[in-house]
């Protein structure tokens, strides 16, 4: 890539924020145009300091409306990054809706937009979700596993892979599915499980856990995702899918125990809450074809990932604690109207 204009959608929620990060600190040929509806997940705050970049600019938006997705790419864009999604599975159990809306007719927006304007990539940000549940403690999923989601979360996700992957056969459009583990790190909205139980801790609060906690998970640090996606872009294959993982698998509740460890707080804080409905046991990502034809291997395991996490939650409780309070909504209600 050089001198290129890369649209990213959703980049001012969690991964979309950190990969806009890694390309402005990494990229100085990049330039960057942010579409993001801001949300309740979409906090301006996950990019503070590049507001005045020339290579940066920041459109209010949604994907799903064809006239915002036009403004975003006023000028050109060369390339797309779709991050935009509502992600939260138990969100999508109370009202679905809004997940068709920006995952699957959201995708098909941008996608007729990238056709239209003739891109040389379009990389749909996809979920290790739309497998489904491996179930028992074999196996892992790889890009020939079948679609079998289980929410409508993972099933809105499954759709735009779909979609996707029929621009690519029927109009040729040069574009990549990419399905990643759980991620974690700094700036993760703190609901997700995560964020949501070194925060509790901190505060000594009670630390969640659903059922008898031993859902397992394969778990990445976000900088390795990022640099996965970077390099997705930059060498995948048209038309294919690849699967970023960790190779780091924990139980929920094994997570919690090495979160209250880090901070030092008592196992007394664990709590186990009912859980909820149509819970996928086990998910499992097997890498080895970003592995062996990109050449992208994780750096970071999950003990410092996780440390490097706390240490970013202990040094920006202000940041956490206004989402955590609703302050921040009500301050970018004021500086951006409702939304």
């Amino acid at each position: 890539m050089s001198d290129r204009t890369i649209l990213v959608t959703g980049g001012c929620g969690f991964i979309g924020s950190n990969f806009v990060r890694h390309l402005m600190d990494n990229r100085p040929d990049v330039r960057v145009v942010n579409l993001d509806k801001l949300t309740y997940a979409g906090n301006p705050e996950n990019l503070a300091g590049f507001e005045g970049d020339p290579r940066y600019r920041f459109v209010r938006g949604d994907v799903s409306e064809p006239a915002d997705v036009a403004r975003a790419m006023e000028g050109g864009v060369d390339e797309i990054v779709n991050f935009a999604a509502e992600s939260h599975v138990d969100r999508s159990i109370l009202d679905s809706r809004l997940f068709v809306k920006t995952n699957v007719v959201g995708t098909q927006v941008l996608l007729e937009a990238a056709r239209r304007a003739g891109v040389s990539r379009f990389i749909q940000i996809g979920t290790d979700e739309v497998y489904g549940d491996l179930g028992g403690p074999e196996g892992l999923f790889t890009e020939e596993t079948p679609l079998a989601p289980n929410s409508p979360y993972s099933a809105s996700k499954a759709a735009a892979d779909l979609l996707v992957r029929s621009y690519f056969r029927t109009y040729g459009l040069p574009a990549i599915v990419t399905r990643c583990s759980n991620n974690y790190g700094p700036f993760q909205y703190p609901e997700k499980l995560i964020p949501l139980l070194v925060t509790n801790a901190l505060d000594d609060r009670p630390l969640p856990i659903y059922g008898d906690g031993l859902n397992v998970r394969d778990w990445i640090h976000v900088e390795d995702h990022c640099r996965a996606l970077e390099t997705v872009l930059e060498r995948g294959r048209p038309g294919e899918t690849y699967n970023i993982g960790g190779s780091s698998e924990r139980t929920n509740l094994e997570v919690a125990r090495a979160v209250l460890a880090r901070l030092e707080k008592p196992e007394s804080l664990l709590s186990f809450v009912p859980d909820r409905p149509g819970h996928d046991r086990r998910y499992a990502i097997d890498p080895a074809k970003v592995r062996r034809e990109l050449g992208w291997e994780p750096r970071l395991d999950f003990a410092t990932g996780i440390d490097r996490t706390a240490r970013w939650y202990i040094e920006n409780r202000r940041w956490w604690e206004r989402i955590k309070s609703g302050e921040y909504r009500e301050y970018y209600r004021l500086q951006y109207g409702p939304g």
